[in-house]
């Protein structure tokens, strides 16, 4: 398959995808957000055993492009829908992936970004990443990545990290469990090559047997959760606030909140 804003590659029982567009510090774009999702399909469908996601440049994922942030203030409510039911594709593609996953964050992820790099079954994060669910800092709801940060951290460190929206660095991360390793820039890749390399050396079958497992769990849980969640991510861009978060953040001014 053919990319635009990704780099995949296969190597050894590895695949590794790169976000590939270091120009907007791999922003998450509508197009990224497709070439993602086929890019999980190629390499579900493959032989391979792990795959790594990084990013090129100095960052892994700024959050939302800011040309498709804009553009959400003209979208319908059935447009808004279906931009909350593509997001839940791609979480849950990530999370309930079928090959153990590993996260090589060589630099901020945010928003968005964080619910990549945390959903892999191992993040590992060199010490400049940066963290965060920023989304009620810009009229957004947490809704979707909620529900998946309440399972890993449990309510309380959930409640503190999606109310505030504050920005957390990876050695945060990893006291709350959400990263495994802090690693230098040098040796993140090589890192997360012996990472891969060690769980190689366990069974195929059993290490899909028990992502399938784990995945089996979650399920029902997840399905409900996440339609409540898709109902409240669409509509509070129905709001004078998501509106105001929106232009505000674009403008590069300090939010005016009317609670609307």
């Amino acid at each position: 398959m053919n990319y635009k804003t990704l780099q995949l590659a296969f190597e050894a029982g590895v695949a590794t995808i790169t976000l590939n567009r270091p120009e907007k510090r791999n922003a998450i774009s509508f197009e990224l957000i497709d070439d993602l999702v086929r890019a999980l399909g190629e390499v579900a469908k493959s032989d391979v055993i792990v795959l790594i996601l990084t990013g090129a440049g100095k960052a892994f994922c700024s959050g939302m492009d800011l040309e498709n942030l804009k553009a959400l203030l003209d979208r319908t409510p059935e447009q808004n829908l279906e931009d909350s039911r593509t997001m839940v594709r791609l979480f849950r593609s990530l999370y309930e992936f079928p090959k153990v996953t590993i996260a090589a964050v060589n630099g901020p992820a945010i928003a968005g970004g964080t619910g990549l790099a945390l959903l892999c079954d191992f993040t590992l994060a060199v010490p400049e990443a940066k963290f965060g669910y920023t989304e009620v800092r810009i009229g957004f709801v947490p809704a979707i990545v909620s529900t998946f940060l309440l399972r890993q951290v449990g309510e309380k460190h959930a409640r503190d990290l999606l109310l505030t929206g504050r920005i957390f660095d990876a050695e945060e991360a990893s006291r709350l469990g959400l990263v495994r390793e802090v690693v230098s820039s040098e040796t993140l890749m090589i890192r997360a090559r012996e990472l891969a390399a060690l769980l190689m050396q366990n069974s195929p079958t059993s290490l899909h047997a028990t992502k399938k497992l784990l995945n089996d769990h979650a399920r029902a849980e997840l399905d409900q959760q996440i339609e409540a969640a898709l109902r409240e991510n669409a509509g509070v861009r129905t709001t004078a606030d998501f509106r105001e978060g929106i232009s505000s953040f674009l403008e590069k001014r300090k939010p005016v909140w009317t609670g609307k």
